[in-house]
């Protein structure tokens, strides 16, 4: 059949009706990107974890044979709410995250897809996906999963950062896979002043209490971790081996049933 994952093409809104009617009797894995639209500092497009979750899944999809894989269109607004003093910055309420989730699930079950899995390119979404995937679970009947791109690919993160450990925000990290997947939109001019304190997304937050901050009291510049060391080389990197991770995972099995 043309314009299908065996032709290349893994993007359900670059695909036919007929295509993914085709997929959805393979059973292939849906997968769901989910951003935010959100600055990034003054060297970064607000675009930058919508399309790094993006572009993990495309790349990914493309590694996962011999699963079948389709890349939904992202959800490209998340919760940021503790970004909007920056301006630039869109954000939803829970409940219009919630219902907005549940309606894109349900039509990707309805064409007759049986497996969806969120992937996450925002720190601030991830404890509301993790509990709002348990909700759409019992409310669809659906066995729907839910990780981020920069916790499957932790290791390979890890290992190639140089200033930091994991992820923080338009940092070294996210700032090197910006130059690697979209440098137009990065402005190096600004990079040498890309840096600001050291901290820790929500999901990973050591600290006995928590409380809502908002993001401008912990870093004024909009920038957390030092993006001055950013290179393409460095997100290609990282690009490839969170892809790859991605790639294992949807081959080994996500889901109990997946007969792997």
């Amino acid at each position: 059949m043309p314009n299908t994952p065996e032709s290349g093409e893994h993007r359900w809104n670059h695909l036919t009706a007929p295509a993914l009617r085709h997929l959805a009797a393979q059973d292939a894995v849906v997968l769901l990107p989910v951003g935010s639209t959100e600055q990034h500092g003054a060297h970064l497009p607000t675009g930058v974890d919508d399309f790094l979750a993006a572009e993990v899944c495309r790349r990914a999809a493309a590694l996962a044979a011999p699963t079948p894989v389709v890349v939904a269109p992202s959800v490209w607004c998340g919760l940021a709410e503790h970004h909007m003093p920056f301006g630039g910055t869109l954000t939803l309420s829970l409940s219009t995250l919630h219902a907005l989730l549940r309606d894109v699930c349900r039509s990707i079950l309805r064409a007759g897809f049986r497996r969806v899995l969120l992937v996450n390119g925002h720190g601030g979404n991830v404890t509301a996906l993790n509990a709002l995937v348990n909700e759409l679970t019992a409310e669809l009947s659906a066995p729907l999963a839910v990780t981020s791109y920069f916790t499957v690919g932790r290791e390979v993160i890890a290992g190639v950062l140089e200033t930091q450990e994991s992820l923080m925000h338009a940092c070294e990290g996210e700032t090197s896979m910006a130059l690697a997947a979209f440098p137009s939109l990065v402005r190096e001019e600004e990079l040498p002043q890309a840096a600001g304190p050291a901290i820790s997304l929500q999901s990973e937050d050591a600290s006995p209490v928590y409380r809502s901050v908002p993001f401008d009291a912990l870093a004024p510049n909009g920038t957390a971790g030092d993006a001055r060391g950013a290179t393409a080389a460095k997100g290609e990197r990282m690009l490839d081996g969170c892809a790859r991770a991605l790639a294992e995972l949807l081959r080994s099995g996500v889901w109990p049933d997946d007969g792997r």
